[in-house]
């Protein structure tokens, strides 16, 4: 059973001291295994008056909080905007997932604007994004056996190889079951029973996942060399004038 996002978090980009572009769902709930007990990671973008960017005093760039509602734990980070461009820029994974998320909390034709400029900001130089994140979430498993973070190199594997070779980007890792192993259903099942917890019973040794991993590793390395994704964006100056005119008030 998927966890329900409560019904009170579009009450929430309301509540922040800067006026948001967009807020959207990210973490487990994005990537298809959320458990009964997972908070929920809210992503988004700020955009901070012209007042807080031209002086010696300025805005907060980036914004953290965390709290709990209804038992609930919410996590916030939203960027301001100009820094959020940047990071997209930068071959950035985690705010392109952000930005394309399908669960929208709040939208704006800003948020529009930038949805339609992502493709300008996709290169073959994403996996170098997903290749890392897939690493360190393999040190995170050998070294706490939690089921979590294999989770997580498995999704991030499939979702980059998947990116390398359609240019589309899928971060739902159950979208993707036919193209890994045909245990993960069996892994997603148990991870949605607890946020923290270790291998099912059944489960796969841990040398048939290191291999298995081992091959998804090697087929995105592969989709990356084949790939016919630019080295490069192209969508610099288009975000620019964006962030121009939604300082000046006209986005």
């Amino acid at each position: 059973m998927t966890a329900v996002l409560p019904p009170w978090l579009a009450e929430v980009p309301g509540e922040q001291p800067h006026p948001l572009a967009f807020a959207s769902v990210s973490g487990a709930h994005l990537y298809g295994f959320p458990s009964r007990d997972s908070d929920v990671d809210l992503r988004g973008v700020h955009v901070l008056p012209a007042r807080e960017v031209v002086g010696l005093r300025t805005g907060e760039e980036t914004v953290v909080r965390s709290w709990t509602r209804d038992g609930v734990e919410i996590d916030l980070v939203t960027h301001d905007l100009a820094k959020f461009c940047r990071m997209l820029l930068n071959r950035n994974g985690y705010v392109l997932e952000q930005l394309l998320s399908p669960l929208v909390v709040l939208s704006s034709p800003l948020h529009e604007e930038l949805r339609a400029l992502a493709p300008g900001c996709l290169t073959r130089h994403h996996a170098h994004h997903y290749l890392g994140f897939a690493r360190t979430q393999r040190r995170l498993f050998d070294r706490t056996a939690e089921l979590k973070p294999l989770l997580y190199a498995f999704r991030v594997l499939l979702t980059g190889a998947r990116l390398m070779r359609t240019g589309v980007l899928a971060a739902d890792l159950t979208l993707m079951y036919d193209e890994g192993p045909p245990y993960l259903p069996d892994l997603v099942a148990a991870k949605r029973d607890a946020e923290h917890g270790g291998l099912p019973d059944g489960a796969p040794r841990k040398e048939e996942l290191a291999g298995d991993l081992d091959r998804l590793t090697a087929d995105l390395e592969r989709a990356r060399d084949a790939s016919h994704l630019p080295d490069a964006p192209s969508a610099h100056t288009a975000l620019h004038d964006l962030v121009v005119r939604a300082r000046l008030g006209d986005a």
